[in-house]
């Protein structure tokens, strides 16, 4: 994960200065995204970690990327760059959305944390960090998203302990990188659906 650290102006300190240097082992205990999707299909990526270790973890984070790019955090979370150079070249930004994100029903919206429900946005544009999480403790990160792009797209999520970069998660065990990638197919059939006398949306096909 690419992160960013900003150094405070006229002698503040910095923002990564609380922020405890260390190994936190983690386990991915659910990571699931459907491989099969159509155009205006509303899904879910489900992202479950548990903390492994014995130390509370900072800021428990996941970001979203595109692992195809060269700069794969340059894309906006769930999206794509469009090819660079010709009439593209002066655009303020190459990055253009695969999926929408929307947000789900329920007090948990984009994810919950064991014990209650946790906002999850953070500044950077593809990551969502849902604080603390002691010991034995798990945090739920949940997408509801939309694809508006078809054909084969790759996202890959990475898990990170806090947001500057001093506190890094680790897989319980091995110690390798909490990652994970999906391969997704988007049919360019979108799906069928109707509103029916209750106002609910209903799929056809």
């Amino acid at each position: 994960m690419a992160l960013f650290v900003l150094a405070g102006c006229g002698g503040q300190a910095r923002q990564d200065a609380n922020e405890p240097s260390g190994r936190f082992p983690v386990d991915v205990t659910t990571a699931t995204f459907p491989t099969s999707q159509r155009l205006a299909e509303h899904t879910h990526m489900v992202i479950t970690i548990r903390n492994d270790g014995t130390k509370m973890i900072p800021d428990i984070a996941v970001t979203i990327v595109d692992p195809t790019l060269k700069q794969p955090t340059a894309a906006q979370a769930f999206g794509a760059d469009l090819a660079s150079g010709g009439p593209t070249a002066n655009l303020a930004s190459l990055s253009r959305p695969v999926w929408i994100i929307d947000s789900p029903p329920g007090p948990c919206r984009y994810s919950c944390r064991s014990g209650g429900p946790g906002g999850a946005v953070t500044a950077y544009a593809n990551t969502w960090a849902l604080g603390p999480l002691k010991p034995g403790a798990t945090a739920k990160f949940i997408w509801g998203v939309t694809p508006v792009k078809a054909g084969k797209h790759v996202v890959q999520y990475q898990v990170a302990a806090g947001l500057n970069g001093k506190s890094r998660a680790v897989l319980s065990g091995g110690g390798g990188k909490p990652w994970g990638t999906f391969t997704v197919h988007v049919s360019p059939k979108p799906q069928q659906s109707y509103v029916n006398d209750q106002g609910q949306v209903v799929p056809t096909n």
